[in-house]
């Protein structure tokens, strides 16, 4: 404590010294909640209706993350599925084989199967490489990125952190949230 000639000071000034030394009040535990999602994913379900949040609940697929040696990928993966999952390879635009996709199902993870895509959120964009809005909710993690000397957003599946692109803001394409996830059609499996 230093000095200090007013005292009232004084007394605040050895209150805060004293409380820190204080044992932790104890409080009663706190009950988890039970997982909701985000409200852009609930902005999505009530604008077009299709997307049934029931099927893709986070707690069903993401429970467990994947955990493997790079041989042990490299093993179970093609060499473009490794160069792109796990050194974050980029595909040549146009060339995907989901670029032009438009079946009605799930994109899921090619690396660990983890569903990633409903077929409700793509949209052609013109880009060369398959586009979505919006990710099924806890599914992709988001890094920033500044390999090549600029800022981007990368995003990771999340259960296996296999690359999968990269997402894009406020290019005007009149989807509700803005956004273009450029997905690289190798890092998918359509199921």
């Amino acid at each position: 404590l230093r000095r200090v000639r007013h005292p009232t000071i004084l007394m605040l000034a050895s209150t805060k010294y004293l409380n820190a030394f204080k044992a932790p009040q104890r409080s009663a535990p706190k009950i988890a909640k039970p997982l909701t999602f985000s409200n852009r994913s609930n902005l999505l379900k009530s604008k077009f209706n299709k997307f049934d949040s029931n099927q893709f609940k986070p707690n069903r697929f993401f429970a467990m993350s994947v955990s493997k040696t790079e041989d042990e990928w490299r093993a179970v993966l093609t060499p473009a599925q490794f160069k792109i999952l796990r050194e974050k390879g980029t595909e040549r635009p146009g060339t995907g084989e989901y670029n032009k996709h438009k079946e009605k199902g799930v994109y899921n993870c090619a690396g660990c199967d983890t569903p990633l895509y409903t077929s409700d959120h793509k949209f052609d964009s013109g880009c060369g490489w398959p586009a979505f809005f919006d990710a099924i909710p806890g599914a992709v993690d988001r890094h920033v990125d500044t390999s090549h000397g600029m800022k981007r957003v990368e995003i990771t599946c999340h259960a296996c952190g296999g690359h999968l692109g990269h997402v894009f803001e406020g290019e005007g394409y009149g989807n509700p949230i803005d956004e273009r996830h450029c997905v690289n059609s190798v890092s998918l499996r359509f199921k």
